[in-house]
């Protein structure tokens, strides 16, 4: 049955694995994001509002 002989799988299987721990996390980490997060300011309870929502329940 040559399902079952490990060889050609199992190479398949390290290279594989070998991709995606060497080179695959390299490109991912290489992305630059175009907006970089600014820094927001601290803000008390006071200056938040917080409305409540008017559901029309039937």
């Amino acid at each position: 049955m040559p399902q079952l002989n490990p060889s050609p799988w199992l190479s398949i299987l390290v290279f594989s694995w070998l991709v995606f721990l060497t080179i695959l996390p390299l490109k991912v980490t290489a992305h630059i994001y175009p907006n970089e997060p600014a820094p927001q300011t601290a803000q008390t309870t006071d200056t938040l509002k917080t409305e409540s929502w008017t559901w029309p329940w039937h």
